[in-house]
């Protein structure tokens, strides 16, 4: 008899066996989908850092076009004072386009914060993002000072003028100073020694 009660216990308990299979089924649903949602965030960060970098160097590449385009003979190349100079440039009677398009900082959907030279004008722009990129290295000529930054708040897109430097002749000490004058701590010159 107690043989028999072992082969008719099982069958009466195959509600709760049911039931640990759905818990278990539910538990698995619910990991699988966190790892998917998991996933689909990170393709859509990557997706928006892509779109930072095309954005930045669109508005980077603007500001360049803007300094370097002369509205007039003798004209002195300045940055624009608004992002708006760069969708229609007030220095010409005509409409001059250097971007489209204003675009939003697709990282957090907001404007840019803008970055200005000591005159107030626009050299460049930066995300507000305080997220951390997935590209750390591997950049393009033009964004590599991007490299090894901790957030994209470090992103910058700025476009700086190169100006012609003056090359002082190898040897020469001062520019514009008279040679025969006495260099301080140039014995041949007449300088006091230390």
């Amino acid at each position: 008899m107690a043989g028999e009660r072992l082969y008719v216990r099982p069958l009466q308990n195959q509600r709760g066996v049911a039931l640990i299979a759905v818990l278990v089924a539910v538990s698995l649903l619910g990991l699988m989908a966190g790892i998917a949602g998991s996933s689909w965030q990170t393709i859509r960060q990557r997706d928006r850092e892509a779109e930072l970098l095309w954005r930045g160097g669109q508005i980077r590449k603007a500001i360049e076009s803007y300094y370097t385009m002369s509205h007039g003979q003798g004209t002195q190349k300045i940055y624009p004072s608004s992002l708006d100079n760069l969708v229609k440039d007030p220095r010409f009677v005509e409409t001059r386009r250097h971007l489209r398009r204003l675009y939003l900082d697709p990282i957090t959907g907001e404007d840019w914060i803008v970055l200005k030279d000591p005159n107030g004008r626009i050299i460049g722009v930066r995300s507000r993002s305080e997220l951390t990129p997935f590209k750390q290295d591997n950049f393009s000529e033009e964004n590599k000072d991007l490299a090894g930054k901790q957030s994209y708040s470090e992103w910058l897109f700025v476009y700086e003028a190169k100006t012609a430097k003056k090359k002082t002749p190898t040897g020469s000490r001062a520019t514009g100073a008279n040679p025969s004058a006495a260099t301080p701590g140039h014995p041949a010159t007449g300088g006091a020694t230390k």
